[in-house]
């Protein structure tokens, strides 16, 4: 691993290791050391400047749920230390609301929901950054709903005029990384299928998906086999009918003691116009931010990872309907 500390063997060791330093080990002013000064770290809801702003968020976070564990399930990447590496990190998080936070009210309930981190490595430092958090699933588990909270997020941050403004492409702050992945077939298999997907075409679900996959979707909902795939696209695809769709990263795996892997990250950008997972249409632009894992086996896509932040699309359709 050039230009990286030699405790780390290699780049899943490295994100893996790191992250535990940081939440578990509380060595938050590490982020001093694995974050650039300048890191750009886009979440659907915002978009942050510097690993100050980044240390004050984890501060809080923790103060608000102070026994969060952030557990890997995969990382999935593509690059070389030499020239940078680009990593999806899978995480698995349980934690306590245990103090008033963001989040309200301490409740005293326990958490469980996952989160999927795109990072770009290079001389042993993170310099941009795709976060997504399952906010749907901690809202619920909260006792709210995704639009309740968004809705009471605008008002909390002082009306649709004073509101910080969710991830688009208006607000987006252009990084130092430029890669779009790797040539994988794995990664090329995955981006057709998705593609196929938004363009109408869900034969390809029967057709491409393992009959018992198992799936993973916004608000924590999980789900088997093929109506689970059927359901949750087409929801997200007649909602937005007329979106652009956009793969913007991909990355294609093969690992020792690993099923073949595939991460994308892609984007939705246009209307709410249709009947779908955000109800009657507003006519409201949005732009989704997602983040998808798989995983293949001998009879197809044997599980699928994806998520968005159902609070960050709300919040662009109340603040532009009201």
């Amino acid at each position: 691993m050039q230009g990286f500390d030699s405790k780390f063997k290699d780049l899943p060791d490295y994100i893996i290791g790191i992250t535990r330093e940081i939440w578990e080990n509380r060595g938050i002013a590490t982020l001093h050391h694995y974050y650039s000064d300048d890191i750009v770290v886009r979440s659907p809801g915002s978009v942050v400047v510097g690993n100050v702003d980044v240390i004050g968020a984890t501060m809080a976070t923790l103060a608000e749920f102070p026994d969060r564990r952030l557990l890997g399930e995969d990382v999935i990447w593509s690059g070389s230390p030499e020239e940078g590496m680009l990593s999806s990190h899978r995480i698995f998080s349980t934690a306590t609301h245990a103090h008033d936070g963001v989040y309200g009210e301490a409740t005293g309930k326990q958490l469980r929901y996952r989160i999927i981190a795109d990072c770009h490595a290079i001389n042993n430092q993170i310099n941009d950054e795709w976060l997504i958090r399952d906010q749907g699933a901690i809202i619920r588990q909260l006792g709210c709903e995704a639009k309740t909270y968004a809705a009471d997020l605008i008002e909390r941050e002082g009306g649709p005029e004073a509101a910080v403004r969710p991830l688009s492409p208006e607000t987006d702050i252009a990084g130092p990384y430029k890669g779009r992945g790797n040539d994988d077939p794995w990664g090329a298999k995955y981006a057709d299928i998705l593609n196929r997907i938004m363009g109408a075409d869900l034969a390809v679900v029967p057709a491409e998906y393992d009959l018992a996959v198992q799936t993973a979707y916004p608000g924590g909902e999980t789900g088997v086999s093929h109506d689970a795939v059927d359901s949750f696209w087409m929801s997200l695809r007649a909602a937005l009918p007329d979106a652009t769709f956009s793969i913007d990263h991909v990355i294609g795996r093969e690992d020792p003691m690993m099923p073949p892997r595939a991460a994308l990250r892609w984007s939705l950008t246009g209307k709410h116009s249709g009947w779908g997972c955000f109800g009657q249409p507003t006519g409201a632009d949005v732009y989704v931010l997602g983040i998808s894992h798989a995983e293949f086996g001998p009879w197809g896509l044997r599980r699928e990872y994806t998520l968005f932040d159902e609070t960050a699309v709300w919040k662009q359709i109340l603040l532009k309907t009201g």
